[in-house]
């Protein structure tokens, strides 16, 4: 029997989620922990699972779940990415950044206002989906998810990161993840070594919320990992239009790197004071307070 288009639709899905975090291969996926970040059930995750294992982008793991193989050029949407989605998916953000739409809106308008086919609007509004900042309405329609949109409440999001990442690293049931850590910590070091030029400000993000999450997790408190999760989607718009300049990336992206060596060697205080260094320089860069 062929694949359902839900199935076809969350495996693309999962396949966005793959290259938006730069999941490395050979990494463990779970269906729980898709399920979550999708907000879909398990059962349609299950069965898009098994369709990337059949085209070889995943394959089962000896003790349950999947591990990423290779994604490449992997395309399980009917037609190829239009090169203008990029473009069209910021404008998308920025307008909804600015007030310019409504906290509902239909296929069919978005689909007018922005001239894309049904094709492109179903791209556009599955990565939007998968980056947490819209969701489908049972039934009919799309909903956007809260968002920051003043300076202060940009500025508010930092100081609170401030008080709960370097706590989280402190926390009793802390348990590093080394594989996990070990590979954001690689990201950073390409960031720093010059990757980080190539790259637009959406992947930018994606890469450094993955580390500071990836720490978080560490906790294996819920609350800290939920209220960081959280807080990272609020301001994820605000980001895409706001960087530092590359040059000062370079010196955060070291800081990463220090930070995990810390934590790498079982420094977990040392590596809490650093993160509170680090979150207060990035806070006074970017919101001048």
């Amino acid at each position: 029997m062929p694949p359902t288009q839900l199935t076809r639709q969350v495996a693309a899905r999962i396949v966005d989620y793959i290259r938006a975090e730069q999941v490395a291969t050979g990494t463990r996926l779970v269906e729980r922990t898709l399920a979550d970040q999708l907000r879909v059930s398990r059962s349609p995750v299950r069965n898009a699972l098994r369709l990337l294992a059949e085209s070889g982008a995943v394959a089962e793991a000896e003790r349950g779940g999947y591990t990423v193989l290779e994604i490449g050029d992997l395309d399980l949407t009917e037609d190829a990415e239009d090169g203008a989605d990029e473009a069209v998916y910021l404008t998308i953000a920025s307008d909804r950044l600015d007030g310019a739409l409504p906290d509902r809106v239909t296929e069919s308008a978005l689909a007018r206002q922005y001239g894309l086919t049904p094709a492109q609007l179903n791209r556009i509004l599955r990565r939007a989906s998968t980056e947490g900042w819209i969701e489908r309405l049972p039934g009919y329609g799309w909903e956007f998810q809260p968002t920051l949109t003043s300076e202060q409440s940009y500025a508010d999001s930092y100081r609170f990161r401030l008080t709960i990442e370097p706590a989280a690293i402190l926390e009793p049931t802390f348990v590093l993840d080394r594989q996990a850590l070990e590979h954001v910590r690689d990201q950073q070091q390409r960031l720093a070594d010059g990757a980080i030029h190539d790259l637009d400000n959406i992947a930018l993000f994606n890469i450094n919320h993955v580390f500071h999450e990836t720490i978080a997790e560490c906790s294996r408190n819920g609350f800290f990992i939920e209220a960081l999760r959280r807080v990272d989607n609020l301001r994820r718009l605000v980001e895409y239009r706001r960087s530092l300049p590359r040059a000062r990336g370079v010196v955060r992206c070291r800081e990463h790197v220090e930070i995990a060596d810390l934590l790498l060697t079982d420094r977990r205080t040392e590596a809490a004071e650093r993160m509170r260094e680090h979150l207060s320089s990035v806070t006074t860069e970017k919101t001048g307070s």
